[in-house]
Order: structure tokens, then sequence, then C-alpha cells
């Protein structure tokens, strides 16, 4: 497949986010407009200077209108967009594509999600893909098959991945502790999370994720103008997107140990951005770790660990927020929360944070290396998309 890449040709000049959490007091359009505000106020913008905007959201909002309504946009581009929990970094995608091909010089891409008045405990599905072969389970039981496909596979007991899962779980809510914008704000002993009631299989209530509302905004220009806005961008190194044909869930031989689509997936990606070693050129990594085992099994798919071997890497601190590579400084799915759309740009917001180094008391150690990857993994095993993006704070000599 021919790869175009995008390396420093398109920049992030602001960024905005809201705290994610239950909102029973606000709506989407509210979370929608403080997002937008403190991205626009952060380039010294306004909604005028914006030339095209593409929304992201699962369920809170069918068509563009969703955004142009309570921003008030009058003769303005509106795209609205959807791709499961990659919902939020198809927006950036679309608002990058549409500035490197030259249609537009400022877009700008939102994600929003109201998720805690549905009335639902877990997220809701607009619709579902379904040609006979889908199975009727829920989330946490289809993640949970990926603990016991490990253990079998590499021969690791349970004891010692359940370990790893409570490690996972136990750090993402430590660094989700440091956050002021994080659902949940509180350390979690280990014992607590191992003593969770049960979910699925092997999965407890602290190895899932957190459901919650939010919004993310980012805006992007070229980066030959980048400077014009702010003295610190972001530059687009790399966007990939692999979007698998569903057929695992069919296949008695599917490998739960590993997503293929996020394998080809970042091999683009440190294709396009030239990483040959993504364990050492990162300076962090935000992934959808939206139960634990996922993480796990994300740290080998992402070329971070070794195959068979990145439950060891967990419970050495290898991915620790002072650790050789630091993954969800900022709590993740797991703590920050998860409201769908806004997901992937919340995740490009952290390393607009600290690679400007701006992320205060959980500030990592490796921003010098000038590289961070943001990861979103929609759907399940068997049927998921995945996206990969790499952003950096330097321009490529």
């Amino acid at each position: 497949m021919a790869q175009h890449g995008l390396s420093d040709r398109v920049a992030i000049i602001s960024m905005g986010c809201t705290r994610f959490a239950e909102h029973f007091d606000r709506g989407a359009d509210e979370l929608s407009v403080d997002a937008v505000t403190e991205a626009l106020d952060g380039a010294g913008l306004t909604r005028d200077d914006i030339d095209a905007f593409w929304l992201g959201t699962y369920v809170s909002g069918i068509s563009g209108i969703a955004l142009a309504r309570p921003l008030r946009l009058v003769g303005k581009p509106v795209t609205r967009v959807e791709n499961m929990c990659a919902t939020g970094s198809e927006a950036l995608r679309a608002a990058v594509y549409a500035v490197a091909c030259g249609a537009v010089d400022v877009a700008m891409a939102v994600g929003v999600e109201k998720l805690k008045d549905s009335g639902y405990a877990g997220l809701v599905s607009p619709k579902t893909q379904d040609d006979g072969t889908r199975v009727n389970t829920s989330a946490p039981a289809n993640f949970s098959l990926l603990a016991p496909a490990y253990q079998q596979r590499y021969g690791v007991t349970p004891e010692l991945f359940r370990a790893a899962m409570t490690h996972v779980a136990w750090r993402n809510h430590a660094n989700g502790a440091l956050n002021p914008r994080a659902q949940f704000r509180r350390e979690v002993s280990k014992e607590s999370i191992e003593r969770s009631p049960a979910v699925a299989g092997q999965l407890g209530v602290m190895d899932c994720s957190g459901v919650a509302d939010g919004a993310a905004a980012a805006i992007v220009t070229r980066a030959e103008d980048a400077r014009k806005y702010t003295g610190t961008p972001l530059y687009i190194k790399a966007l990939s997107l692999v979007t698998g044909d569903g057929s695992g869930v069919a296949d008695p031989s599917y490998d739960y140990t590993s997503f293929p689509e996020v394998v080809e997936c970042a091999r683009r990606a440190y294709e396009q951005a030239g990483i040959t070693d993504p364990r050492q050129q990162l300076a962090l990594a935000e992934v959808h770790d939206c139960f634990t085992p996922t993480e796990i099994v994300l740290m080998e798919d992402l070329g971070f660990a070794e195959r068979g071997r990145a439950w060891r890497d967990v419970l050495d601190g290898v991915f620790d927020r002072d650790g050789e590579l630091p993954v969800n400084p900022d709590g993740g799915l797991k703590s920050f929360g998860h409201p769908v759309g806004a997901s992937g740009l919340r995740m490009i917001y952290e390393c607009w944070l600290q690679l400007r180094e701006q992320a205060g008391p959980r500030q990592v150690g490796t921003a010098h290396r000038a590289l961070a990857l943001t990861q979103n993994l929609g759907g399940a095993p068997g049927e998921c998309v995945s996206f990969v993006g790499i952003v950096g704070s330097e321009p490529s000599a």
C-alpha cells in the first residue's frame, strides 16, 4: 500500500478539553462550546476564522447541525463523522487531510459525547452491524476472552496475569489522581482492584474503563503557518486507520492474543513517521485501555514489548509514568473516562500538554524525545477498527 506521508505538513495550533465526568447539569451543546472556546482562545481565533469543522460523536448528534447550532455557525461546512471508539480520531484525521490537500487553511476537529443521562449503564449503540455471525455479548464479555487466551498461549499463570491487570488499573488510577480533568481522581489500592465485583470472566469492575460525558477540540493549519498562532505547535507525523472486516467473530482459529488491525495500523504509522524503535523513540503513548487486558495486549501489538513479555514489563514498571515508556499518563480511559466521540481527541490533548511540558505533576521525564503516539480501538476482538496517530513537538530536520 502506498504511504503518502503527512509528516510536518499540518500542525495542531491549539486544543481544548473539558473534564470527563458525570455532567448531569450540562448537555452535549454546553460541553462542545466549552472545549471549542478553550481551543479558540488558545490560538487567539474566533469561530469565523475556522474554515471548516468536523464533529465526531457516537450518539450525541446525527448531523453537523449538532455542532453548528450551539456554536451559532453561519455559512460554515460542518461534517459529522462516526467510527465507534475511534470517532474523535476520525474527526481529527478528516480536518488534517482537508488542510493537507489545500481545501481549507484552518480546520477544527471536535469530539463530544453525553452518555451519563441516557438511562443505560454501559455504552449505547446506535445500530448493530450484523450479517448473522455476530454474537450478542457485552463489551466486557468480549474483551474478557483476551486474558485466558494470553495465559494459555504464553504459559502465564492466572495469578501473574491477574497481577499485571491489577497493575494497569492501579497505575492508571494513580495517574488520573493527578489530573484535574479526569473522571476518577482517586488512587485505588491493588487489594481493592482485585476484590472488586466480577463483571465477566476474569474481569472485575475495576478492570473496566469509565463511562463519561465530555468534549475535546483541536485546531489545525499548515505547518508553515503554525507559528503565527503559537510558539509551540504539534506537528502531525502520521495518521493511520485500519478497518477490519469483522470475520474474526466467526473464525474458530481467531487469535485472542493480538488485534491484527492494530498491528497493521501501527506498522503504517511508524513507516510514515520514520519510527523504528517505538519504545525508545516515543516520549509517551496514549492507548485504548478499555479493559486492563486490552492494554497488555496493545503493548505487544504496538511494538512496545516482545510477544509474551508485556505482562512482565507491566509488572516491572516499564510503562509507569516514570518508566522507560510512559503509557496513559493522564489516566487513560480507565481513569479519565470514555465519552466515545471525545476520547481520541482527549488522547491528543494529553500529548499536547506533555510535549509542551505543561502537564504539571504528571509531567513525564521523556518529553525530550519529542514524539507521542495515540491509539484507538473501536469494536471488539475479531471485529474492530484501529487508529494510530503520531505527533511531534519539533519539525523534521
